[in-house]
Formats: C-alpha cells, sequence, structure tokens
C-alpha cells in the first residue's frame, strides 16, 4: 500500500512512517523542509499541508492518508489543522482516495472532560483551548466527509517503550486520564489502514 503522511517529522509521525516502512508500505512524506527531514525509506515532497495543489501532487498513487499534524501549546487562535484536513478531504475526494486514518486527543469532541482532573481543570483549560477547539473543527471536518476515515484519540502521549498492547475505548465511563506510548500509537495507526474495525469510529488509546 502507498500511503501519505501528514506530520511526519513530529514525535508520533517520525515512528509512523519507520513502522509503516517497516511493514512494507510505500511512504511519502510531505514536509515543511525536505533539507531538514530524516525519515529513512520515505519519498519526501516538500510544501504546506493546507494548500489543495500541493496535497493533490503528494496523493499521487497514493491508497491512504494518515496525519499525525499537531500544534504546540500557546493562547494564540491556531486554525492549521481545521485548514488542513479540510484541503485534505477535497483534495482525497477528487483523486479518489478513501481511507484516512488522523490522530486527535483525548479530551476532543465527547471524551472532553475525561483527560483527569489536572488536565481538565488547568492544562486543556489554560494551555490547549486554542489546540482542542482546533482539533475539534479538524474533527467536524472530517465527520462531515464522505472518506473512510478512523479517528485516533490517544491519551497523554510518552516516549516510553512500546508495550505492544493498547487499551482501545469508545464506552469512556469511568475514563480519567492515562497515557500511552507514542510507539504504541504509530503501531495501531499502521494498523488502521487495512482494518475496518474502527471505521468511522472515535477509539481512545491508553493502557
Amino acid at each position: 500500500m502507498k500511503i501519505l503522511v501528514l506530520g511526519a517529522t513530529g514525535g508520533t509521525g517520525r515512528l509512523i512512517v519507520r513502522d509503516a516502512v517497516a511493514k512494507g508500505h510505500s511512504v511519502v512524506a510531505l514536509v515543511r523542509s525536505t533539507a531538514r527531514a530524516d525519515l529513512p525509506g520515505a519519498e519526501l515532497i516538500e510544501g504546506d499541508a493546507r494548500n489543495e495543489s500541493v496535497l493533490e501532487r503528494a496523493l499521487d498513487g497514493c491508497d491512504a492518508v494518515v496525519s499525525a499534524l499537531g500544534t504546540g501549546i500557546g493562547f494564540r487562535e491556531v486554525s492549521l489543522l481545521a485548514e488542513a484536513t479540510r484541503a485534505l478531504v477535497t483534495a482525497m475526494t477528487r483523486n479518489g482516495v478513501r481511507r484516512l486514518v488522523c490522530i486527535s486527543a483525548l479530551g476532543v469532541g465527547d471524551s472532553r472532560g475525561h483527560g483527569g482532573f489536572v488536565f481538565d481543570r488547568l492544562f486543556q483549560p489554560l494551555l490547549l483551548s486554542q489546540a482542542y477547539k482546533d482539533k475539534d473543527r479538524q474533527e467536524a471536518a472530517i465527520r462531515a466527509s464522505s472518506l473512510d476515515w478512523v479517528v485516533v484519540r490517544p491519551a497523554m502521549l510518552t516516549d516510553d517503550p512500546a508495550r505492544g498492547s493498547v487499551r482501545t475505548v469508545t464506552d469512556l465511563a469511568g475514563v480519567n486520564g492515562g497515557k500511552i506510548a507514542r510507539a504504541d500509537v504509530a503501531r495501531f495507526v499502521v494498523e488502521q489502514l487495512t482494518a475496518d474495525t474502527w471505521l468511522r469510529r472515535t477509539p481512545v488509546l491508553m493502557w
């Protein structure tokens, strides 16, 4: 399978590229700068993920897309995720690419209020409010599409070694935070490229 990865130079994105290449997939990575991207085994295309024409060029011959785009902590309004996702949905529709696996986060949409006391009362409203509003808009754009999508909502990401197994839930009763290794998220995301178990659903991942 040939896949396009957005956000490939991020902490989780790099692991997604590595896992996908190891599993025999052909990987195209859309990056801001090819000179600064170190992604062994991937074909690099330089450009802005919000640009439809760039996305259409990157999608040539692809069967699926992974979005691992993210935004940092800050108080200013951000719109990268929503803008890039709207452009991506349009480009994928035009190119006949149907499978999209997108990384969101625990605390987005109907998972809000399940991040644990400190996260829900302090971090999300004070430091991540704008980023999570952008993630909400991103998820809305995906839900409104006709694509075959999976939106993955990991708990707090860590750089711990992978455990090889994750707890995957959509019923959030009793869920109050948690954590998960980026490596385990990457493995799960790559698996969703060819599996329909979580199609058009928003599973939360944690240990």
